[in-house]
């Protein structure tokens, strides 16, 4: 399944709830996500796969509320290679 296609099945599973819920309460719910992925890896669990595919949910939801198409976003900015260096691999300085 392409990004494209989960990005559409969030939308046919949640998309009135998170047209009610808004962009900014569906973002924080997003980020609340995120807090769970770092805290499932902190405390090694064997969850943190499905952690991840939550996170994944909650990116997609919230680009449907805000109406952006993130797989074509993603191809924009990387297909070609680090958005920086234009590389692939990347050989900009490490962080």
């Amino acid at each position: 399944m392409e990004l494209r296609e989960c990005q559409r099945l969030m939308a046919r599973i949640y998309g009135e709830r998170d047209a009610a819920r808004g962009p900014e309460r569906t973002l924080l719910w997003m980020l609340s996500e995120a807090g769970e992925v770092a805290d499932a890896y902190i405390k090694n669990s064997k969850n943190l796969g499905p952690e991840f595919a939550d996170l994944l949910a909650w990116m997609l939801s919230t680009c449907n509320v805000l109406g952006i198409d993130l797989q074509r976003e993603f191809l924009s900015r990387y297909s070609a290679g680090c958005p920086r260096c234009g590389e692939i691999p990347c050989t900009c300085p490490a962080r």
